[in-house]
């Protein structure tokens, strides 16, 4: 399977979103990410089922989207209803984890599961054969633009390690400070998917800076 890149629309231009996404529809991107954050679970606020409904409605490639809310199974339901293939919740954030990736896969998407940069891969060890795909936060989730955490290559390669044990074909996402420096290395170590937001968005010619990042790692 080649590897995958999945720009971070939290990182576009809202006022110009309908723009940045037909750039993503145009560009080598293979995702849409969407993260959805509720100024609790972490501190910041970004955009809400309207704004979705809007990127959904225009956009042409898989929607990955990434819960950072406390109480995600409230809403499973709903962004189903707006077109999410991928619904990835917090590890952190679920009380029973296991029945919320039932629900998230009774209502037809892909379910997966994000790690913040301070828990162990071992809490997964009991569902990994339940997850599509896990998420390794590589910076503290809430903002754009922060620094890459540099143990998150050894977190990559213990999950990898994990996935084979089990004989399952979950993917690893890695979010957060993802650049053309540092994704070769990401693959290597056993990345299938790649979030770029700010490192996209920000450059001169987001669709050369995807291009680019997905020739590096495939």
């Amino acid at each position: 399977m080649s590897k995958l890149i999945a720009p971070s629309i939290l990182a576009a231009d809202f006022g110009n979103l309908q723009r940045d996404v037909e750039m993503v529809n145009n560009s080598d991107a293979d995702w849409f990410h969407i993260d959805i954050m509720d100024g609790v679970f972490v501190p910041n606020i970004s955009y809400g089922m309207p704004v979705l409904k809007a990127i959904t409605k225009h956009a042409k490639k898989t929607i990955d989207v990434h819960l950072m809310i406390i109480d995600p199974d409230r809403y499973i339901q709903t962004f189903a209803d707006l077109g999410a293939d991928i619904l990835t919740v917090h590890y952190e954030a679920c009380t029973h984890l296991h029945r919320t990736i039932q629900a998230i896969k009774a209502a037809g998407m892909k379910a997966g599961v994000a790690l913040n940069p301070h828990t162990p891969i071992a809490v997964l060890e009991d569902i990994i054969n339940d997850i599509d795909l896990v998420l390794i936060m590589s910076v503290n989730p809430g903002f754009g633009g922060q620094s890459f955490i540099e143990n998150t290559y050894k977190k990559i390669q213990q999950l990898k390690n994990l996935i084979e044990f089990s004989e399952t074909d979950t993917l690893i996402e890695v979010d957060g400070g993802v650049t053309d420096q540092n994704a070769n290395k990401l693959i290597e170590v056993g990345a299938d998917a790649l979030v770029a937001g700010s490192f996209v968005f920000k450059s001169e010619d987001p669709t050369a800076t995807i291009a680019n990042l997905k020739s590096i790692i495939n």
